[in-house]
């Protein structure tokens, strides 16, 4: 019997398109190095979830005025901040992705919230550990349920069988790169199977009305493993970020088809898992009670409804070379340099043969403009040496021309920094119109211009 000759097409990582032979540029897409080669099947077979479900009903269309809307059916996760950045809890029939670096803690996260939901059937399939390494890190977060049912498997076909025979009410995969179907001849984590079966998955999801957690890899960028489809296909994409070498973890959502994308979760890697952080601003400042040391401001900033204060730490010295360098952790590079030019320009200060350093502490990733003023307060504070008193936090958005610019949600950040004993605060001139800050115990100083802001700081 002759051989079946193998035939290999090329895939775009960004949109999932095919081609014959190697391109340079994607023709569907337009992006350029993003073909990769993927041996396919030489006869087409079915998909799993063709196999498996039953023929729906034909669908009709429906005039908008006539159809008829209803609140989302959510689940209560046991972790607030999750549900926050769920944007109320996890809706049924989603389909929710939480991406992460390899060790960030995406499995510990989600099997201690699992593991404490008693009213409803889990099954959790993990492709990479086995069920007693499952079974261990459960022991050492301390939890223990009777209606999660744990199986590792790597089929997809399997697992739908797993699916018919549990029933449940919530489904786990750990990890959608590691799942592979037989319809696809390509090895798993491939574009073609990563698509394939998140395409499977929702198709469950959606019409047996059961939500699906899937946890993804991320590449060397940063971005989400496997083609760019797979974030259209789900529901929800929620990144768990943070440095290894701090002991905090951050949860934000990139999309969310339910909620806000801005919102934000805190969490804090312990020996028994990760605890929620219902404070944050007590994590990121430091409570200094002895020397005061220069180069440090405090700003007030908001992630989604939550504001929260943060310390911003820069440090401004000679060049020691003949280009000076400029090196940001935390905050958006470009626009540090555009605070540079506007205090060399507006307030005349010689910073272009200099060397900045900006940090956020905490390892935390600021892009609110409102905290403007606090990096040009610790950049002038560094560079002429001199400490911001304690008690002083700043917001405001800076301009072009040197102005001062009112920043979104002002009495909000005034009322955070007041309920953290903040004794003064310095918000743009004007953003408190209509507000009665007579019983407000903290000290509001308006400011308009980049200079006002100096005065007050250093006198």
């Amino acid at each position: 019997m002759a051989k079946t000759k193998e035939k290999t097409r090329w895939f775009c990582t960004e949109c999932g398109a095919d081609s014959p032979k190697w391109e340079g540029r994607c023709p569907s897409c337009g992006a350029w190095n993003s073909m990769v080669e993927e041996r396919v099947s030489p006869s087409p077979r079915k998909s799993p979830a063709t196999r498996t479900r039953t023929t729906p009903n034909r669908s009709v269309p429906q005039k908008v005025s006539e159809i008829k809307a209803s609140e989302e059916a959510r689940i209560h996760m046991p972790s607030e901040e999750l549900n926050r950045v769920l944007g109320g809890g996890l809706v049924s029939g989603s389909l929710v992705l939480i991406g992460g670096e390899p060790g960030i803690g995406k499995s510990t996260l989600v099997l201690q919230n699992i593991l404490s939901i008693k009213s409803r059937r889990i099954l959790y399939v993990s492709g990479e550990e086995s069920a007693m390494q499952i079974k261990l890190r459960a022991d050492r977060i301390g939890r223990m349920s009777d209606n999660c049912y744990i199986v590792t498997e790597t089929s997809l076909e399997t697992i739908f069988e797993h699916i018919a025979e549990i029933e449940p009410q919530l489904l786990i995969v750990d990890s959608i790169q590691t799942i592979a179907s037989d319809a696809i001849e390509s090895a798993a984590g491939s574009v073609s199977q990563v698509r394939e079966c998140a395409a499977s998955l929702l198709r469950y999801a959606k019409e047996e009305n059961v939500p699906v957690l899937l946890i993804g890899h991320i590449n060397k960028e940063g971005s989400l493993a496997g083609p760019k489809v797979l974030e259209h296909i789900v529901d929800a994409v929620l990144q768990f970020e943070g440095d290894r070498q701090y002991m905090y973890r951050i949860l934000r959502a990139t999309k969310n088809r339910f909620g806000n994308t801005s919102e934000l979760g805190v969490y804090e890697m312990c020996q028994r898992g990760l605890r929620e952080v219902s404070n944050p601003s007590e994590m990121l400042i430091s409570r200094q009670t002895g020397e005061q040391l220069s180069g440090c401001a405090i700003g007030v900033t908001i992630e989604g409804q939550r504001p929260f204060l943060i310390e911003t730490q820069a440090l401004v010295s000679t060049a020691a070379y003949g280009t000076p360098q400029r090196s940001v952790t935390g905050f958006d590079s470009k626009r540090m340099n555009m605070l540079l030019a506007v205090l060399e320009k507006r307030v005349g200060f010689k910073l272009a043969q200099k060397d900045v350093f900006l940090n956020i502490a905490g390892g935390l990733k600021v892009a609110d403009p409102a905290l403007d003023l606090a990096v040009i307060a610790a950049i002038l504070s560094s560079n002429v040496d001199m400490a911001i008193q304690h008690g002083i936090c700043l917001s405001g958005e800076v301009g072009l021309s040197g102005e001062i610019r009112p920043a979104a949600r002002m009495e909000q950040r005034v009322r955070e920094a007041e309920k953290l004993g903040m004794e003064t605060i310095i918000i743009p001139r004007g953003s408190l119109k209509g507000v009665d800050t007579s019983r407000m115990a903290i000290k509001i100083v308006e400011v308009s211009k980049v200079e006002e802001a100096f005065r007050h700081l250093f006198g």
